[in-house]
């Protein structure tokens, strides 16, 4: 099932087509042809061998390491791993590139054609195609604010391998655009191929745009440089395809151009005409051999690749039995998986049942208190106060009568805050929920003692009285009584 999203100009409607190219940084120590670190801010220039700085005589040496992780990637999209690939020079000058060009694939790259099923809204589904993966080198950076007159230079970034992931133009709207970018980065963090920072520059995106009226051939295409984070594609694909509209509308034409995304302005703005692959005189690297894949290289990578998202929901949903709402959050990044399926075996283990016996319970708990606790808290799981084993502890508590609901949940508040195990936390407090009918007997005769008029009240018809004695019991217990023989106790003192 899909959607149809289009855009009302003043002369009617408008279709919006949308293709990414997604730079990905790979998750390695070292560069793509030298040894350099590729750690996240170090001092600049710090990470720079005689090759990232394009030294007389310097010859690459491709890192086995980022092959790797580009084939795993594609095999991850169900994409064509091309057994022969190639890297090329395209030659540009820029301050930031210090030899002058970009090793990169053009041709022959690694891997070919794939594919990623994304849902840019429930129960909307959509297939959008992927042209190709190849594995290039990064440049640079030029820094602007350290000198009132000159730009300086860093390159620890000249070098860090690159995966591009170039989709299909098969986006149509920018919700589907956020829905690609969120699904692919969700792949590449299960894969491990790439940590999916945004906000550090390890993945960006160049966005494609153009307007055409629904139906009618391709318009002329923009590009978007290095935009990153899902909200601002989803402004860059808003804004450019808004303004492209209105430059036609007013009888004017677009231009293949290069664009910057303004955050603060919510807006696009020109940088460059957009060159074509010719002006960059590409040829093949005459210091690198041709890439050849074995049997047993293909083979390990395949081997190698975890349960991916798609097939993870599909196990949650149908064989855990958790719903589909929390299906989606627990899915939705790898780190919320690990620790999950840490939290479902434990508890699991505790409670001497089978993980499908636990899951829902596990699965609500994750979702509703403990996100909602670190929401709270502003901390991400990965930084989580609160253990997968202690999680399952607590879970176990309740399990076997120890805590309520209720107490369990003051108990949560308090292992959120220090960190201490449930268990430590119940004996030190009192917070143990108890049985004990004469304790709670007791109590439900002084409640029904000190309201006489709503005893009689219940006895006369009125039975949704008993919500009340069950609150005011459990308010005299501390919270401490077991709901489950209170309500079975009051039943047989108010039928009585």
């Amino acid at each position: 099932m899909t959607s149809t999203y289009t855009i009302e100009g003043a002369t009617g409607p408008w279709e919006v087509v949308v293709g990414l190219e997604v730079h990905a940084q790979i998750s390695t120590n070292a560069k793509l042809f030298s040894g350099s670190s590729t750690a996240f801010g170090a001092e600049p220039n710090s990470q720079v061998s005689l090759v990232d700085a394009a030294m007389p005589g310097m010859l690459p040496v491709p890192n086995r390491e980022c092959i790797r992780q580009a084939v795993r990637t594609g095999m991850a999209l169900k994409a064509q791993i091309n057994r022969h690939s190639r890297f090329d020079r395209k030659n540009y000058f820029y301050a930031d590139l210090p030899q002058g060009y970009q090793i990169s694939q053009l041709y022959h790259p690694i891997v070919g054609e794939g594919a990623i099923e994304i849902e840019p809204e429930e129960g909307v589904t959509k297939t959008v195609g992927i042209e190709r993966i190849h594995v290039e080198q990064d440049a640079g950076k030029l820094m602007h604010d350290q000198h009132p007159t000159r730009s300086y230079v860093d390159l620890n970034r000249s070098g860090i391998a690159l995966m591009e992931i170039v989709s299909k133009p098969d986006l149509r709207s920018p919700a589907e655009a956020g829905a690609y970018i969120r699904k692919l980065r969700a792949i590449l963090r299960y894969v491990g191929s790439c940590d999916g920072n945004m906000e550090q520059g390890s993945m960006r995106a160049d966005v494609n745009v153009s307007v055409r009226r629904p139906g009618a051939g391709f318009g002329t295409r923009t590009e978007t440089k290095n935009v990153n984070s899902v909200r601002f594609i989803m402004q860059t694909v808003e804004h450019e395809a808004r303004r492209q509209i209105a430059v036609i509308e007013d009888g004017g034409t677009i231009v293949q151009e290069t664009r910057l995304f303004d955050p603060d302005r919510g807006e696009t703005r020109s940088m460059r005409s957009k060159e074509d692959a010719h002006d960059y005189r590409y040829f093949p690297d005459p210091d690198l051999l041709p890439l050849e894949l074995d049997d047993a290289f293909l083979s390990e990578c395949a081997a190698s690749l975890p349960e991916l998202p798609d097939t993870k929901i599909a196990r949650y949903r149908d064989v855990l039995g958790i719903s589909e709402g929390n299906t989606g959050v627990i899915t939705a990044d790898v780190a919320n998986t690990r620790y999950f399926e840490l939290l479902l075996a434990d508890a699991a283990r505790r409670q001497g049942k089978t993980e499908a016996e636990v899951a829902k319970a596990a699965s609500n708990w994750l979702v509703s208190d403990l996100f909602g606790g670190l929401n709270r808290a502003e901390r991400t799981i990965e930084d989580s106060p609160i253990t997968p084993g202690q999680g399952a502890e607590l879970l176990g508590l309740v399990a076997d009568g120890t805590l309520s609901g209720s107490l369990s949940k003051q108990v949560f508040e308090i292992m959120l805050e220090s960190g201490e195990d449930p268990l430590k936390i119940v004996e030190d407090r009192g917070l143990r929920q108890t049985s004990d009918t004469g304790a709670i007997e007791a109590e439900i005769a002084k409640v029904m003692a000190a309201n006489a008029d709503k005893v009689a009240e219940y006895r006369g018809g009125k039975d949704k009285l008993f919500g009340f004695f069950v609150g005011q019991t459990m308010k005299a217990m501390a919270g401490k009584a077991n709901p489950a023989v209170v309500n079975e106790l009051l039943k047989k003192a108010l039928d009585g």
